[in-house]
């Protein structure tokens, strides 16, 4: 199915994606990245930003309107790869925007974090949440591990879904949307490790809702 979904805020404010729509996409509704991004607030400009599991790129392509350094889409599928592409191109973000056709459990074991931080948002398809829930925690748990400290996770999945044990979960805020729910994990200073020593957040997430 074909459909327009509209970018809300920043440069591209009111600029509109068409794309493909298939059973097994969940497209993020208008709702929840607005509320996503609000809670984010100034931790968005001047970061790059990660999309994986990108499948239309409105995420991605939202946090570059919003003042984001970059993002890198990771989506695995060519035809949702090549639409990305394609709009990057029609909104003038070429320079700042990277599309990784590449399956999203492979790229996050080889995966080099940036040494700052940044933001990575999650929505993996239907069957992923369904048939893969410890694949999914494996790759939460590589993805944290690795992350500079004051790095942002954003996952979204669903109410009822198959997603148990997910790692740290205690230090995960959750928020609902209807069937919809965001789970959003900053990394401390603490947690540093192999990244480095530790040092203040640069940012930090706003708290409104």
């Amino acid at each position: 199915m074909r459909v327009q979904v509209r970018i809300v805020a920043g440069a591209l404010r009111g600029r509109k994606l068409t794309c493909d729509i298939s059973p097994e996409l969940r497209p993020t509704p208008q709702m929840v990245r607005e509320a996503m991004f609000s809670i984010l607030g100034n931790a968005v400009p001047g970061r790059p930003f990660f999309d994986v599991f990108a499948g239309t790129g409105v995420i991605g392509l939202e946090a570059l309107s919003r003042g984001a350094k970059s993002t890198d889409f990771v989506e695995r599928d060519f035809r949702l790869s090549h639409e990305i592409d394609r709009h990057l191109k029609a909104f003038d973000f070429e320079d700042q925007g990277l599309v990784r056709r590449a399956d999203a459990y492979r790229w996050a074991e080889h995966w080099q974090a940036p040494a700052e931080p940044v933001n990575v948002f999650l929505s993996p398809p239907f069957p992923d949440l369904q048939k893969r829930p410890e694949d999914l925690v494996t790759l939460l748990a590589t993805l944290q591990r690795k992350l500079h400290p004051a790095s942002v996770l954003v996952l979204q999945t669903e109410r009822h879904s198959t997603l148990n044990d997910l790692p740290d979960l205690e230090h995960c805020e959750e928020r609902g949307y209807g069937r919809n729910v965001l789970m959003i994990w900053v990394k401390e200073a603490n947690e540093a490790g192999e990244n480095g020593a530790e040092q203040p957040p640069a940012h930090q997430p706003d708290t409104a809702p």
